[in-house]
């Protein structure tokens, strides 16, 4: 892979501002670890990203899809190919007599939102406030805290398959399950997402924002570099228990280690390498597995190279 060539190739339809070259991901991911990417590029329109999609079918280059980074471990070799970071900060608030309808990029923080529709006196979005994401990635994973999830508020998401299509699909057809959608086992890069919230109390909203922020200050680690929950629920048991029932927490590997605060997560300790924290995440399933023969899943997504 010619890199200098491919470089060429994309600033011909793409500001030299926007395209970073052998980029740290560890500047992009609340790991704050990982290698770095080959070309790291952060388009503002469709077309860019049509390019991108492009350019990446005919000069058989990698291409990678990410949000804001948060639910995300970059392995310390990096990244190879081409990594967008859609920047769509579009966002249209529209109110009907009975409801409050939200139209926003990919791009834009899910915490920014959920504090809009609050203004707008919309409910079904207090859940959101903290959870550190982007809209196109919440939507991509179906996000969600304190029994709720984005399943119950999206009407359709816009997005462009990897054939340069501009396609629009309903609630139904993303195929939401706990963590996941059809954006897992399609390939497309999500353009924006319409909401469809009730009206509701907005000093209850309110009420409900700061609790639900009050609750995740008291017991996440929100002082250390984490990506969330490190796996996912579990079916008839709570994650995080089995993991402090096992000794685990405050356990280490180099700097990466169980959070003293909440065993669901792992948190860089100060300069931890992607591969401790891969290698605590597998300690942490296998006496889990041993003790209560349970198989943990991660629900952090980790990509690239050893």
């Amino acid at each position: 892979m010619d890199l200098d060539a491919i470089y060429e190739k994309i600033i011909e339809k793409i500001e030299p501002t926007k395209v970073f070259r052998n980029e740290p991901m560890s500047k992009h991911t609340s790991f704050k670890t990982g290698g770095n990417a080959d070309f790291f590029i952060k388009p503002t329109n469709v077309e860019e990203i049509q390019y991108l999609i492009e350019l990446s079918k005919n000069e058989k280059i990698p291409l990678t899809i990410m949000g804001n980074g948060t639910n995300l471990l970059v392995k310390d070799g990096g990244v190879r190919g081409i990594v967008i970071k859609a920047n769509l900060q579009n966002v249209e608030v529209e109110k009907a007599n009975d409801e409050v309808v939200i139209t926003a990029g990919a791009g834009v923080p899910l915490t920014k939102i959920s504090k809009m529709a609050k203004e707008n006196s919309a409910t079904g979005l207090e859940f959101a406030v903290g959870i550190p994401g982007s809209l196109g990635g919440a939507v991509r994973m179906n996000a969600g805290a304190y029994g709720s999830e984005m399943k119950e508020v999206v009407a359709t998401t816009t997005f462009i398959d990897y054939d340069g299509n501009v396609k629009k699909i309903s609630n139904k057809q993303h195929e939401f399950e706990y963590r996941n959608s059809v954006f897992s086992k399609i390939d497309g890069v999500i353009l924006e997402t319409q909401l469809k919230l009730p009206i509701g109390n907005k000093e209850q909203i309110e009420h409900t924002m700061q609790e639900n922020t009050k609750s995740r200050i008291e017991k996440q680690p929100m002082d250390k570099p984490n990506a969330g929950s490190t796996f996912k629920r579990g079916n008839g048991f709570i994650t995080a228990k089995l993991i402090d029932e096992c000794g685990l927490k405050g356990y280490q590997i180099g700097v990466a280690k169980v959070s003293t605060k909440h065993a669901g997560f792992i948190v860089n300790d100060g300069g931890a390498k992607a591969k401790y924290i891969l290698e605590l995440s597998n300690h942490i399933k296998q006496e889990v597995n041993k003790k209560f023969n349970v198989d943990l899943e991660l629900e952090i997504q980790v990509i690239g190279e050893e």
